[in-house]
């Protein structure tokens, strides 16, 4: 019998929203956590399976003997938990990666972000749910600032199969809004980021085992604004605070946002990422990219401030 966590009280909208502020500002982390391990040796997709499988295995046989009860699920629950899984958590993060190795990191971020026009696409068409003008106005206004924050003028020429995957990404994050929705409504938290987590683990885990890479690729050093250490610990700081906690915060989160304002607050997560590389990677942000940061703060939270009944 599936486990819902109906008699723990559902966060307060401002705490929810916290919570989402939260996971993408952690999200945001796992940026430069990355690019240090990258450099060190490790490829994206290598990365991208260590963090992931890591996390499952961290965070998995805690639940089975902390809170038993989260991980009982019903034969009906299957095909959601599998979507989740392959589209929240495997599919975005590898559609993502095969985007950043065609085209640039900004185009690539711009298209990932489309997620929350395709969920209100989703909910309009499919649900038959009339979003205000105002929700809209917000995404689109995100939408055009992330343009501006990604300098996507300075792209080179558009790579297809970049393209496709950055939309591939898109539409799986609007499927971890969507899935993840409607699963926090009815699962525990933990025990629906353990199952999504585990099954996200065993598509990246096929597509790069860990276990054909190189040991002294672990022990390598990385560096990280000036501090150095080895690999594998930066790997486990991304597997935990990277990986398993925002996807838990996220859950939490959607047990009282709406997917389309989660998927709104999202779009904060490329200001942190920039904000992350100036203090730790000396990356600056010109005028353009200041001015397109506060549009897209102005467009999340003109969504944030839809009315609740409407979104």
């Amino acid at each position: 019998m599936a486990v819902s966590e109906q008699t723990a009280q559902a966060p307060s909208r401002p705490r929810a929203t916290g919570l989402s502020l939260t996971s993408w500002v952690l999200f945001a982390s796992s940026g430069p956590l990355a690019k240090a391990v990258m450099e060190a040796g490790w490829s994206a997709a290598a990365v991208t399976s260590a963090r992931i499988a890591l996390a499952a295995v961290l965070l998995a046989p805690a639940i089975v003997i902390v809170r038993p009860r989260a991980l009982r699920f019903r034969r009906t629950d299957l095909w959601p938990l599998l979507g989740y899984g392959l589209l929240g958590v495997a599919g975005v993060q590898l559609f993502f990666f095969v985007a950043v190795a065609r085209v640039p990191v900004g185009a690539a971020m711009v298209l990932v972000n489309l997620a929350p026009a395709l969920v209100a696409l989703w909910l309009r068409v499919v649900r038959g749910t009339r979003l205000p003008g105002q929700a809209w106005l917000g995404i689109g206004l995100a939408v055009a600032g992330l343009v501006l924050v990604a300098q996507l003028w300075q792209s080179a020429r558009p790579d297809p199969l970049g393209i496709a995957a950055g939309l591939g990404a898109a539409v799986c994050s609007a499927g971890y809004f969507l899935l993840g929705e409607h699963g926090a409504s009815r699962h525990d938290s933990f025990g629906l980021t353990a199952a999504g987590l585990t099954i996200g683990a065993v598509v990246v885990v096929a597509v790069s085992p860990p276990w054909t890479l190189s040991p002294a690729l672990l022990t390598a050093t990385a560096e990280l604004g000036g501090f150095h250490a080895p690999a594998w610990s930066l790997l486990l700081v991304l597997a935990v605070a990277g990986t398993a906690l925002p996807y838990l915060a996220g859950l939490r989160a959607l047990r009282t946002l709406s997917s389309t304002m989660a998927s709104a607050l999202a779009m904060v997560e490329p200001l942190v990422a920039a904000g992350l590389a100036w203090l730790l990677l000396g990356q600056t942000l010109g005028p353009a990219q200041l001015a397109g940061s506060a549009i897209l703060l102005i467009g999340a939270l003109l969504v944030q401030l839809t009315p609740e009944t409407a979104a």
